[in-house]
């Protein structure tokens, strides 16, 4: 069986993403997918994006991504500034170019890869059957999916649904409800177009929150560095 990292929602936060690097030298994933979020929230983003560019097979954007790459050619939100002035144009132009969407076949199932927005809805593991049910549609070409996999939430579950599985990577650098580094691990024939067996797994770190929380306090323009801490640190969502 081959295997496939899939992994999301990093947000800056390299101590998180150091953590992670070591659990894929012990699993040796085939590919590793990465399923939007490099960056926003978190101080380190220039390293985030760099980071997913240098070790990701594939990637998709996600709504920070997108959001940081409209205020920097637009400029019409201030608070996201910062992200911009530290990723440069360059890095840029790499987010510009990533999809929103991406498919993969595995053991004969056929998947859609989103991040959730801004493309769809943001996906929640308490979500009923009928709203699970929109992630299985592209929202750019139509086509229907025997999965997903998506990411946004920052929580990770699979579900089984009567279409076929939908299932969320968690976050790697801004968990909600345990602030852990979380990636989904899928197994199967990777191009296989047969159905054989398939497994997904969730990862689940732990890494130094306190390091993740201080290093923040290095860059003072930092927006909202406040909320940013105490959801490294405590895994609740500050509104």
């Amino acid at each position: 069986m081959g295997k496939i990292l899939f992994l999301a929602d990093i947000h800056g936060n390299m101590p998180a993403v150091r953590v992670l690097e070591k659990e894929i030298g012990r699993i040796r994933p085939d590919q590793i997918w990465f399923v939007g979020d490099a960056v926003g929230k978190g101080p380190e983003n220039d390293q985030a994006a760099d980071w997913v560019r240098a070790h990701c097979t594939r990637a998709v954007r996600g709504n920070w991504d997108d959001g940081i790459c409209g205020n920097y050619r637009k400029h019409d939100i201030p608070r996201l500034d910062f992200f911009c002035d530290q990723l440069g144009e360059e890095r840029i132009r790499w987010l510009e170019s990533l999809p929103f969407e991406d498919e993969v076949l595995l053991s004969g199932i056929m998947i859609r890869v989103v991040h959730g927005r801004p493309t769809d809805r943001l996906f929640q593991a308490y979500d009923t059957w009928e709203q699970m049910a929109e992630g299985f549609i592209s929202k750019q070409t139509g086509k229907i999916y025997g999965s997903y996999i998506c990411a946004d939430s920052h929580m990770p579950y699979i579900r089984a649904c009567v279409q076929g599985y939908a299932v969320n990577t968690g976050s790697v650098g801004n968990s909600l409800g345990i602030p852990r580094v979380h990636a989904l691990l899928a197994e199967g024939d990777i191009g296989g177009t047969e159905k054989t067996p398939v497994s997904f797994s969730i990862l689940s770190l732990p890494y130094d929150n306190e390091e993740a929380a201080m290093i923040a306090q290095r860059y003072p323009e930092l927006p909202n560095m406040q909320a940013y801490q105490n959801e490294v640190r405590t895994g609740v969502y500050s509104r």
